[in-house]
């Protein structure tokens, strides 16, 4: 049995990097991670790789575990990954958004916050069904 590589999925890292940052800007976020510069991270946003130690800083600051953006073998059937469950259904499908590359950011945006409304507007019973 020959074994599946392992990668690093950049674009999802990204996608909820960008997500997480929102409109704040990138030195804000480097000073609350600590040890990252606001161009390091400008390259992470950006689909480059980040070094070993700057992975992990960022995986903690978005509370979730590194392995959640290694894709290889794949996990039993049923099975979701901690970052879903981290994240509210907004913000994931948001991080969907923004990992695909042909969407401009004023359509992720204004999107984004369409669904955030609806969201909001179903938990709190305010949408009919017909």
């Amino acid at each position: 049995m020959t074994a599946t590589p392992s990668t690093v999925n950049l674009e999802k890292l990204a996608a909820l990097l960008r997500t997480k940052r929102g409109d704040r800007g990138l030195r804000a976020v480097a000073l609350e991670i600590g040890n990252v510069s606001a161009s390091t991270l400008s390259r992470v946003e950006q689909g480059n790789v980040p070094d070993l130690e700057t992975y992990m800083l960022i995986c903690k600051w978005l509370e979730v575990s590194p392995e959640d953006f290694v894709s290889g073998d794949k996990p039993p059937s049923g099975t979701r990954m901690k970052m879903d469950a981290k994240l509210e259904v907004p913000e994931a499908i948001e991080a969907h958004l923004r990992a695909d590359r042909t969407l401009p950011p004023a359509t992720i945006k204004a999107l984004s916050e369409m669904i955030r409304v609806a969201y909001l507007a179903a938990r709190e019973g305010k949408l009919r069904s017909t």
